[in-house]
């Protein structure tokens, strides 16, 4: 699955929903194998460069790619396993008001 935004942090946002509700499914007895997320880089999607559905950013012009924050906040979620409150405030202070469960190692 995959989010496609200018303002990415609804992407990490889009993503610590996704992964805690797998967190959800597996602590229910769901045999999760994996996650993907569409799409690592942007890419050419529904007729044009537009959408913007990439964990990194690609300038179609130069086709530099530079990470985003959700790609750093995606490695730290695969470095440590899961997230937490923290993780996910540390990459979204601006949400400290909100109700954000961990995914379970």
């Amino acid at each position: 699955n995959g989010f496609c935004c200018d303002d990415d942090r609804l992407r990490i946002l889009y993503l610590a929903r996704h992964l805690q509700a797998v967190s959800e499914a597996m602590r229910k007895g769901c045999d999760v194998r994996g996650y993907l997320y569409w799409s690592l880089l942007d890419n050419y999607e529904w007729g044009s460069f537009v959408p913007r559905f990439g964990m990194v950013g690609v300038d179609f012009r130069t086709f530099e790619r530079t990470p985003k924050p959700s790609a750093y906040f995606f490695r730290d979620i695969l470095s440590r396993g899961g997230f937490d409150r923290d993780l996910v405030l540390k990459y979204l202070p601006e949400f400290k008001d909100w109700k954000i469960y961990p995914s379970k190692k």
